[in-house]
C-alpha cells in the first residue's frame, strides 16, 4: 500500500513537472486566441485527472502544427478569472479559434489526438511536414 502510494506521488511529480513544457502557457492572456493563427486552447489545471492524459496530446499537437497552429495552456485553478472570459463549465475544455479569433468549434471533457486532428483539418490546418520540420530546424 505504501509503495502504490509513493509510486502514484511520483507519477503525479512527474507528470506535472512534465507538463511545464508541453505546451505554450498563456503569459499574456489578451493574447489568446494569437492573432492571424488558428489556436486551440485548452482550458484545465495540472492537478486534474482528464487534463494530465490531455498533456502528452497537447505537447505532440503542438510539435504536429509547428507555426501554423498555436496552441495554448491555461490552469484556471491557478487563473480562475479565465473561467468566466471563456465561459467555461468543466474541465478540460478545448476552444479552437480561427485565424480571425472568432471561435468555432468547443468540446468538453478529454479529447482524442484523432479528434483534435479532425477539427484543426476542417480549420484548413495541417500538420508539419518532415520537409517543414527540417527547414524550421535549421
Amino acid at each position: 500500500m505504501k509503495r502504490t502510494f509513493i509510486l502514484i506521488m511520483i507519477i503525479t511529480f512527474i507528470l506535472a513537472w512534465w507538463h511545464g513544457g508541453a505546451t505554450s502557457e498563456a503569459s499574456d492572456f489578451k493574447e489568446v486566441p494569437v492573432p492571424g493563427m488558428v489556436t486551440m486552447l485548452d482550458l484545465g489545471a495540472t492537478r486534474c485527472i482528464p487534463c494530465k492524459l490531455m498533456f502528452p496530446i497537447m505537447q505532440k499537437i503542438e510539435n504536429l502544427y509547428e507555426n501554423k497552429a498555436a496552441v495554448v495552456f491555461i490552469d484556471v485553478w491557478q487563473r480562475p478569472d479565465q473561467v468566466r472570459r471563456f465561459g467555461i463549465q468543466a474541465i478540460p475544455t478545448q476552444i479552437f479559434f480561427d485565424e480571425k479569433g472568432k471561435e468555432i468549434y468547443r468540446h468538453e471533457g478529454f479529447m482524442a489526438e484523432a479528434a483534435i486532428v479532425a477539427q484543426l483539418k476542417k480549420m484548413g490546418v495541417e500538420p508539419v511536414g518532415p520537409e517543414e520540420k527540417n527547414e524550421n530546424s535549421q
